[in-house]
């Protein structure tokens, strides 16, 4: 079984185990997830699972899947698993994607939506959120963290603030990804008609440099996502006088997904050292 087989039967087998209710549905060690609404649409929405005990802060997983409708929340829900375990709150976000409502500017306005939303939750501590996507969920999770440089535009001024972003295997130069058609073309579906200026607000290079840390997670032999995008993110990232730093790890595009693998390790060593 190739690993994107494996990924896709123990998202699968994650969603069974969360289907015992839709208002509470249980995750594989019992813990109740809430259903966390932020609209109107069947994908506005994220579902929060926290720790037996003190929580150590929010992390919001973000999924991958070129932002195309035929991949959703399930794949990250080994994840937030993972992140529960480990004594953190893990919300992980579905949003509109392409082919069901989302690509610019919707899915962007999901994702502020989705984050903001956090703020209405009785007895959450948000004092400490963490994006974490992988993909083009890396894109979202870093595009996220850089709200507050987007001024002029109705994502500026965040209710949730991000305080630290993870990309795991992330697209995180637009342009680059259009010129190199990853995706098959993925970007320019995502991005539709949207001119240069709209690209300048949805392309996390164009925000350099970040405010808060920002750790790019990346596997050598990634032929999906180049590592390049985040060699070349964390380099200007840095001569920009941000705090980025690059992680590459032994692996393909979804080892930094695959819970039991050493590069999942990695990132949450990371996530502990923000």
């Amino acid at each position: 079984m190739d690993r994107r087989s494996m990924i896709a039967l123990v998202a699968a087998s994650t969603l069974a185990a969360c289907s015992s209710s839709p208002g509470s549905p249980k995750g594989k060690r019992g813990r109740s997830v809430q259903k966390v609404r932020y609209g109107s649409d069947p994908s506005q929405f994220g579902e929060l699972s926290r720790p037996s005990g003190a929580s150590k802060g929010v992390v919001v997983v973000i999924h991958g899947g070129f932002w195309r409708s035929m991949y959703d929340l399930s794949l990250g829900r080994p994840l937030a698993e993972s992140l529960v375990a480990q004594g953190w709150t893990a919300f992980n976000l579905e949003y509109r994607r392409v082919g069901n409502g989302g690509g610019w500017p919707r899915t962007f306005d999901d994702v502020a939506a989705g984050i903001d939303a956090l703020g209405t939750v009785e007895g959450l501590d948000t004092t400490k959120v963490v994006t974490l996507g992988h993909s083009a969920g890396g894109h979202l999770a870093v595009w996220a963290a850089g709200r507050p440089k987007l001024r002029g535009t109705p994502w500026a001024t965040p209710a949730v603030p991000v305080t630290a972003a993870i990309a795991q295997a992330g697209v995180l130069d637009l342009g680059s990804a259009v010129s190199e058609n990853l995706g098959s073309g993925a970007t320019q579906a995502f991005m539709g008609e949207a001119g240069a200026a709209d690209f300048e607000q949805a392309d996390p290079s164009e925000q350099i440099p970040l405010d808060v840390p920002v750790r790019c997670v990346h596997g050598r032999s990634d032929d999906i996502v180049p590592l390049r995008q985040s060699i070349d993110y964390v380099e200007q990232a840095k001569a920009a006088g941000a705090d980025a730093e690059l992680i590459d790890v032994e692996g393909d595009h979804f080892v930094v997904i695959d819970p039991s693998s050493r590069a999942w390790a990695r990132t949450l060593e990371t996530l502990e050292a923000l």
